[in-house]
């Protein structure tokens, strides 16, 4: 209706100036409600009825002004379109960038995000390197639902696995996988740092306080106490891209994710919240974390499932069993 108003005005109105630069009111319009072919279609429209309006009143005499007032008419109309389409363009741009910001946010750090989103090269899909890797899990959680409506053991989850995450972020961690009432998590992957060990030992502290917080909280309410144990081992891992061809997923594979899981479940064999092996002990004092590593109890050798030699385990400790 715009155009055909504009397109009378500028073949039937004695005004001396060029009408047809307010077809760009139109591109405009188009622009806000449809698709780019749309608003390309909408400024040839344009163009082809600012011709059509010179042709009916010029025929094909090119001489004096009109011609001057039809060039300016097509050039708005062509300068408004390419900056529309410019401007959808780097809309998707930051779009897709949030996005992005946005999924690497549900595992990475606030840290880890801004460095993966400011990297000039992309990061090798698969690759080996050094990196801690920290399990955690709910002790007793199968005792804990059944107590609970299953709306309220959501709820519960949903509330542990909030606190884990916090914890894991907040020292620069990467979490590979939530594992129902628990999470595996990753430190020196993406991106290594001269302090992943001393980080992993953080967050499982970090871990704790929390949930000594929230038990606290949950004891106003008359509700049961929740306990986590945490297992932590230091070792080469391999990073890539696994699964089929319809879902694939980022993720960490070899012994030392088997070994961590087995420290985290020897936790309740040995009574402790936090247990780590014995080089990840060795790794606190090569990044200088002496203070932390003091804090360890030696526990001695264990033999874990699946391995022919006993690993040296070390543990900090708040009672597990009730």
């Amino acid at each position: 209706m715009l155009a055909a108003i504009v397109f009378l005005l500028d073949t039937f109105s004695p005004l001396e100036f060029s009408v047809a630069v307010l077809y760009v009111v139109v591109v405009l319009i188009v622009d806000t409600s449809s698709q780019r072919r749309t608003v390309l279609q909408a400024a040839a429209g344009c163009a082809g009825l600012t011709l059509a309006s010179y042709v009916m009143v010029h025929g094909t005499t090119f001489a004096g002004t009109p011609p001057i007032r039809a060039s300016i008419g097509l050039t708005a109309i062509g300068i408004t379109t390419f900056l529309v389409l410019r401007n959808r363009a780097v809309n998707e741009r930051l779009k897709h960038t949030e996005r992005q910001r946005a999924n690497l946010a549900r595992f990475f750090s606030p840290r880890l995000v801004d460095q993966l989103m400011d990297a000039d090269e992309r990061l090798p899909i698969t690759h080996k390197q050094s990196s801690a890797v920290m399990f955690v899990d709910m002790v007793g959680f199968s005792a804990h639902c059944a107590r609970l409506r299953p709306e309220a053991v959501i709820v519960m989850l949903r509330d542990l696995l909030a606190r884990l995450s916090s914890a894991v972020f907040a020292n620069n961690g990467t979490i590979d996988k939530f594992l129902g009432d628990g999470l595996m998590a990753v430190f020196g992957l993406p991106m290594p740092s001269a302090a992943d060990v001393t980080n992993a030992v953080r967050s499982a502290i970090d871990i704790q306080t929390a949930i000594s917080l929230w038990n606290a909280e949950r004891y106003q309410l008359g509700e049961v106490a929740i306990r986590v144990a945490v297992g932590i081992h230091h070792g080469d891992v391999v990073f890539g891209d696994v699964g089929g061809d319809r879902q694939l997923e980022l993720t960490v594979v070899g012994d030392t994710v088997n070994v961590a899981s087995l420290v985290e479940a020897q936790c309740r064999l040995l009574d402790v919240s936090i247990l780590v092996t014995g080089s990840v002990m060795d790794a606190l004092y090569a990044e200088g974390s002496d203070g932390l590593a003091a804090q360890f109890a030696d526990e001695g050798r264990h033999l874990l499932r699946g391995h022919t030699e006993p690993i040296h385990l070390f543990s900090m400790s708040t009672p597990l069993v009730p």
